[in-house]
C-alpha cells in the first residue's frame, strides 16, 4: 500500500484567526490520528515558519513545512529542504513603493518575521525601517495587507505586471504574498514529492485549501479538497468539497486507491 501524504493550508483551513476557537480541538485530534495511522501531515502556507510556531507548538507537529508560498521548505525539525529568496533590490523597490501607501508589510527573512511597526504578536519578530536594516539572509517573501478583495487583486496584478520577471504575487483574500519567480504552493509540494520519494517511494498526495492562492496546491495534488465557502473556481477544480479539514482527513484515510 502506498504511503499517504497530506498537505494543508493554514489560515481558513486549519486555523481561524478571527474565530473564538482559532485552532479547533477536533482538527488537532484528527491530525494526530492521521499521523498515528502511519500517514504524513504537513503545512503548505503563505505564512513564514515564525508565523506558525507560536500557534501550533504543543498541538500539531507537522512532518514538513512548505512556507512562504514554497520559497522556504523545512522538515519536521526545521532543517532546510529548499530555500529561495526574492532579490533584495526588488524587495526594496516593492517596499519603498507600498509602504508610503499605508499598507502593512511583512518580510520573511530566513523564516523570521520582519515588520515596520510594533504589533501584538505572541512570537518573535523584528521591527525594521527598510530592507537595508533587515536581518541578513534570504528574503523568502514580501507580504502586503490590503483592505479589500478588489484592492488585493489590483495590487497583485500590478506587481506581477511590473516585477513578474523576478517574483510572483499571490492573492490570499485581502493579503498578497510575493514570492520568488517560479515559487508557488503547487511547486512546493511537487518539489517535496520528488524529495520524499527517495525515502517513501511513490505515494498519494492529498491537498486542501480555501483561497485563490491555494489553486496551485489543489492542481498539484492527486486528491484535493476545499470548502463550500471557498471561491467557486477552487470548488470547481478540487476533487471534493468538504465541510471541514476533519472530513478531508477522514476521506483520505478511507481512500482505498492507495
Amino acid at each position: 500500500m502506498k504511503k499517504k501524504v497530506f498537505a494543508s493550508d493554514f489560515d481558513g483551513t486549519l486555523y481561524f484567526y478571527k474565530a473564538e476557537v482559532k485552532l479547533p480541538p477536533e482538527n488537532v485530534e484528527k491530525i494526530r490520528e492521521y499521523q498515528a495511522a502511519g500517514h504524513l501531515f504537513g503545512l503548505c502556507t503563505g505564512r513564514q515558519v515564525g508565523g506558525l510556531t507560536p500557534f501550533i507548538t504543543g498541538f500539531v507537529e507537522p512532518d514538513f513545512f512548505i512556507t512562504s508560498s514554497g520559497a522556504n521548505i523545512v522538515d519536521r525539525n526545521f532543517q532546510p529542504i529548499l530555500k529561495r529568496g526574492v532579490d533584495r533590490a526588488v524587495a526594496d523597490a516593492i517596499v519603498k513603493e507600498m509602504l508610503p501607501r499605508g499598507y502593512r508589510l511583512t518580510l520573511d527573512v530566513e523564516g523570521e518575521i520582519c515588520v515596520f511597526a510594533p504589533m501584538d504578536y505572541p512570537g518573535k519578530y523584528y521591527v525594521i525601517t527598510g530592507v537595508d536594516d533587515a536581518p541578513p539572509g534570504l528574503i523568502h517573501q514580501v507580504s502586503i495587507h490590503t483592505e479589500s478583495l478588489d484592492e488585493a487583486a489590483a495590487v497583485s496584478a500590478s506587481i506581477n505586471e511590473r516585477y513578474g520577471e523576478y517574483v510572483e504575487a499571490f492573492q490570499n483574500v485581502i493579503e498578497i504574498d510575493i514570492a520568488p519567480r517560479g515559487c508557488s504552493k503547487g511547486k512546493g509540494v511537487m518539489f517535496l514529492r520528488e524529495y520524499m520519494r527517495e525515502h517513501l517511494g511513490d505515494f498519494i498526495l492529498y491537498g486542501i485549501g480555501d483561497s485563490i492562492n491555494d489553486l496551485p496546491l489543489i492542481d498539484a495534488s492527486d486528491v484535493s479538497y476545499t470548502f463550500p465557502y471557498a471561491p467557486e473556481e477552487l470548488q470547481r477544480r478540487a476533487t471534493k468539497v468538504v465541510d471541514t479539514i476533519v472530513d478531508a482527513l477522514e476521506d483520505s484515510m478511507r481512500d482505498e486507491t492507495a
